[in-house]
């Protein structure tokens, strides 16, 4: 959990190095995603590089002026990063997932003064939009 003014780009890396996915059979948990989908503001060139050490492929739109940068340095500037528009697209349904976590007003304006409690109302506020559709 990160303050509200905090830029979420802070805490990515701490976020991915804290996967743990249970394998179905026996072994020990994975704990690199297949893909990180993520908007403009993670396309910088050391997240980028961080995804590249680890092995895990990344779908960013690259930002304009970054792409400026890039074009002004002419032969130097490098190749453009991949970006799978299709793949991209896919993320939406995370975003309106959001929304509608946000539509619960404590959720919204963060009332709650401890992370706990906090991360509390959102799983509360989950299962309520999960029972809400089935």
């Amino acid at each position: 959990m990160t303050p509200g003014q905090r830029h979420d780009s802070v805490c990515a890396r701490p976020l991915l190095e804290r996967i743990r996915v249970p394998r179905t059979g026996t072994g020990r948990p994975r704990c690199r995603p297949d893909r990180v989908i993520a908007d403009k503001a993670y396309s910088s060139r050391g997240f980028r590089a961080y995804l590249r050490q680890r092995g895990i492929a990344h779908t960013t739109p690259e930002k304009t002026d970054q792409r400026r940068h890039r074009l002004k340095r002419g032969g130097h500037g490098g190749r453009p990063p991949g970006f799978d528009r299709e793949t991209y697209r896919r993320r939406n349904t995370i975003e309106r997932c959001f929304n509608r976590l946000k539509g619960f007003r404590g959720i919204a304006t963060r009332y709650e003064k401890t992370a706990t409690s906090y991360e509390a109302a959102v799983s509360l506020a989950s299962f309520l939009l999960w029972a809400r559709s089935v």
